[in-house]
């Protein structure tokens, strides 16, 4: 069986990427395509075994490697330029494009659907406000794209023969704009790395890319009122120099930190607080995996990962008040580390890996 695996992009080591490094490991001779790559010999060594990657004419466009997203408009002709007509499984990893690779009768497409593509759907007024696009000639060209990037992610969510949603919110979001149903396999979370550990300090902490969908500055305003509670932020971004200028002294900032600076810090916290209404949402699952609750919206993939009063909380809106009423609810409960460890188990790497390849080899199975 010759197999193409196809992501989106590659320039980070992120959630989407783990992903891809588990569904390499259960196969290790799949054809690998993405719009481009900019990998670090180090991040491809971890992620794709050191594999090549076939890429699009976009790799080699001016400012690609800074900013792939402006070149929206080509991301269709780039992704159909992929000739995958001698491969019999094609496995997309999509949360915008690599769903919309050709294939023919005889070729098995199934997508691991990470979400349907945000920006075009329910980020699209979002997108155009933060990106000052939502008036004048430039507003009125991106919107122009932007519905026909609609209208062709409709068209190509048919060339897929069986989608996996990666929580039950998106496979109802999937429903919702594809009107396909979809299995739901959790992604892969590597818990073992992310020891339990039951005494914890008085600290609370959280980390996030500086973007605004993430909320960081409504959890540091909620601080601000709590100045008896410290906080350790951790990350960098375009917010980062707008969120420091309004925390207070309780309110420390770390930067961007590796892999076992953050073990450190979710294993010794008091609790994770995290306000972004994710997918799924792999951080948290990582702080119960230590044993530390987690403060969280309670919408999203973190409904489903993290359960109310028994794992942590949740706050209804990504507002500083409700932010802050939930730490201090918090601070009135206790909690079970090891059961908050449990909880996680289910969302290991091992679990996905074992569900995905009895999936994918039972619809091979049926389609051969």
């Amino acid at each position: 069986m010759k197999k193409a695996l196809v992501h989106d992009w590659y320039y980070v080591n992120g959630g989407a990427e783990k992903v891809i490094r588990s569904i390499n490991s259960m196969w290790d001779d799949f054809e690998h395509y993405a719009l481009t790559d900019f990998l670090t010999n180090s991040d491809r060594d971890y992620i794709l075994n050191g594999a090549n990657v076939h890429t699009s004419f976009i790799q080699k466009l001016p400012t690609a490697k800074s900013n792939h997203r402006k070149f929206l408009q080509l991301f269709p002709y780039g992704i159909e330029q992929f000739d995958l007509s001698e491969f019999e499984l094609v496995i997309s990893s999509s949360s915008s494009i690599a769903k919309g690779v050709l294939t023919h009768q005889d070729q098995l497409h199934i997508c691991y659907c990470h979400s349907p593509m945000r920006y075009a759907w329910d980020l699209y007024h979002d997108y155009l406000k933060s990106a000052n696009l939502n008036k004048g000639l430039k507003g009125i060209y991106a919107k122009y794209v932007l519905n026909k990037i609609r209208a062709w992610d409709i068209i190509s969510s048919n060339r897929v023969d069986h989608f996996v949603a990666n929580s039950n919110y998106i496979a109802e979001r999937i429903h919702k704009v594809y009107r396909r149903e979809s299995e739901v396999i959790y992604p892969p979370v590597d818990v073992s790395f992310f020891e339990f550990q039951k005494e914890k300090d008085e600290f609370y902490f959280t980390a996030s890319r500086m973007v605004p969908y993430k909320n960081t500055k409504q959890i540091v305003q909620a601080f601000n009122e709590i100045p008896n509670k410290k906080l350790v932020v951790a990350g960098d971004g375009p917010e980062l120099e707008k969120i420091k200028k309004i925390a207070k002294p309780n309110i420390e900032f770390v930067g961007f930190i590796s892999n076992d600076e953050l073990k450190s810090y979710l294993k010794n916290a008091k609790a994770f607080v995290f306000a972004a209404l994710e997918d799924f949402g792999i951080v948290p699952v990582e702080a119960q995996a230590c044993g530390t609750p987690v403060i969280c919206l309670g919408k999203g993939g973190t409904k489903e990962t993290v359960i109310n009063e028994k794992t942590g909380v949740h706050f209804k809106n990504p507002v500083s008040n409700e932010i802050k009423e939930a730490i201090l609810y918090f601070e009135s409960l206790s909690f079970d580390p090891e059961l908050i460890r449990e909880n996680v188990l289910k969302f290991s790497k091992n679990n996905f890996e074992k569900k995905f390849k009895s999936y994918v080899e039972r619809k091979y199975q049926d389609f051969t």
